[in-house]
């Protein structure tokens, strides 16, 4: 993201700031559904502002915000706090310093706003001249002060030009020469027998639909894939018509300190790294932290996935019979697919959990995408801290017979695989030590956070990568920490405290 000026910087201050408010003010209401009504309408009252020279922090490219559907928001699954996730459509632009402002198109001009050819803004090479030829009204966005100030900007005015035919006859028009062209096409012959194995295969695994929940209302919006929110978002959008209109999401967190967070980011980025040079099959999912002060921060949302606890209060399944239901059976190359990557997620989890001490896992903090990929959020508990200190999570990472018996069972071929890929990732993990140690160092200088509780942090981490062992040695000691996991009587406990303490399955 190019940076702007310092002078052009207020409406981006106010706009963080309106979002930060937002999640404090959520945190004093007492239900999910008074917390997300509140949410909807603040959100209503926020896009009364934009378009204004405003971005997502968390993007890689430059763009300036236009809306956020304020419907399409929810409360997250937090007990004390009210973390929540938003929307945000955008305009792609090839620079924030030097293009203009995109228009404001009125949600009541949608259909007559698709339909017009000369909408662009200047970022996507409009000029001036074009635009004012195309709208009656046009308002001025050069005083950025004022145009966040702005709270009921008017309708547009859309002039289309003579002979210009809607978007509905281009469409019309469209699927005749579609037919015309498919009609002139040699026939194409299925087999019978294709079309019922196909049917077959279909119905033998047809993907949880979730319920609307009150007291977990991100469920539905987390398990809708990614794609068709994208489609169903644009589709409705009087942006939407734009080719450099895109979608990003983010959660605003306020009432916690995310500085650990990003310092879990930092140490799983580099070891994502040292893997992918060691040529590991390790896979992790680091995303990105905004620190924005000491007990607020944004954080960028895992698409396409839902929490452990979502998935079994949905849909009543093991989990095992959740991957069947949603990849299909034993022997479809979906599920081994799924299965694999299960394998090599849970691998690269269970030794960052390892290495990081990472602690507070209830299944509220593990997510399963949809490729089968498991993913650990929340590292609000690493090195030396743990929740209230109650010290229950004394195994060296979470490993339950559901999660065994998706790898196939103790026998099975894909739990060895686990095992191998631990010993792969801690031999690789040891070559690379002091570029992890010298990160978590850094972050300790002059550092008061919880996870630096003691003078001995840095020597219990070094320790971990046991550097004295041979290769034999480091392998026994893989079968005795995943031994020591599975039978963990502290993890069943910490499970059932999160249970009958805040209902998380």
């Amino acid at each position: 993201m190019t940076p702007a000026s310092p002078l052009r910087l207020t409406p981006q201050r106010e706009f963080i700031k309106s979002l930060m408010g937002i999640g404090k003010r959520l945190a004093t209401l007492p239900t999910k559904e008074q917390k997300t009504k509140q949410l909807t309408s603040e959100l209503l009252v926020l896009n009364h502002k934009l378009p204004a020279r405003v971005w997502l922090p968390t993007a890689a490219f430059d763009h300036h915000v236009v809306r956020v559907p304020h419907t399409q928001a929810v409360v997250l699954n937090s007990k004390d706090k009210a973390p929540y996730i938003i929307y945000v459509e955008v305009l792609e632009c090839e620079s924030f310093e030097t293009s203009a402002i995109p228009v404001r198109i009125p949600e009541t001009r949608i259909r007559s706003a698709r339909s017009a050819d000369n909408l662009l803004p200047e970022c996507v090479g409009i000029t001036a001249e074009q635009r004012a030829g195309s709208f009656s009204t046009v308002p001025n966005y050069d005083n950025d002060d004022e145009a966040w100030a702005v709270d009921d900007i008017g309708e547009l005015q859309v002039e289309l030009p003579e002979g210009h035919t809607s978007s509905s006859d281009n469409i019309s028009q469209f699927s005749v020469d579609s037919i015309t062209s498919t009609e002139s096409k040699e026939p194409i012959f299925i087999a019978a027998g294709d079309i019922r194995r196909r049917l077959s295969e279909n119905l033998a695994h047809t993907p949880t639909t979730f319920r609307k929940d009150p007291e977990d209302p991100s469920a539905v919006a987390l398990k809708e894939p990614w794609q068709e929110k994208v489609r169903r978002i644009r589709e409705g959008s009087p942006y939407g018509h734009l080719p450099n209109w895109r979608l990003l999401s983010v959660i605003v967190k306020c009432g916690d300190d995310l500085r650990q967070e990003l310092l879990a980011f930092q140490v799983l980025s580099q070891l994502q790294s040292i893997w992918e040079q060691e040529r590991v099959p390790l896979w992790i999912k680091p995303y990105k932290i905004l620190v924005m002060s000491s007990d607020s921060g944004m954080i960028e949302p895992v698409l396409n996935a839902v929490s452990l606890h979502q998935v079994r209060k949905q849909s009543q399944l093991s989990l095992l019979d959740y991957f069947l239901q949603e990849h299909g059976s034993y022997t479809t190359e979906a599920f081994l697919t799924a299965q694999r990557n299960f394998v090599e997620s849970c691998a690269g989890y269970s030794l960052i959990c390892y290495l990081l001490q990472v602690k507070d896992r209830h299944n509220g903090n593990i997510l399963l995408d949809s490729e089968g990929h498991i993913i650990h959020i929340d590292f609000g508990f690493i090195l030396s801290s743990s929740p209230r200190n109650l010290g229950f999570e004394t195994s060296a990472f979470k490993l339950t017979s559901e999660f065994v018996d998706v790898m196939g069972g103790l026998d099975g071929d894909m739990f060895n695989y686990y095992k191998v890929l631990m010993l792969q990732g801690l031999i690789a993990a040891r070559k690379h030590m002091e570029k992890v140690v010298q990160i978590v160092e850094i972050m300790q200088q002059g550092s008061h956070l919880p996870c630096f509780h003691g003078s001995s942090t840095i020597r219990y981490l070094k320790e971990r990568f046991h550097m004295s062992l041979t290769e034999e040695q480091l392998q026994v000691l893989v079968e005795q920490m995943v031994d020591g996991s599975m039978r963990s009587i502290t993890t069943k406990l910490y499970d059932g405290f999160q249970y009958f303490t805040n209902g998380i399955m």
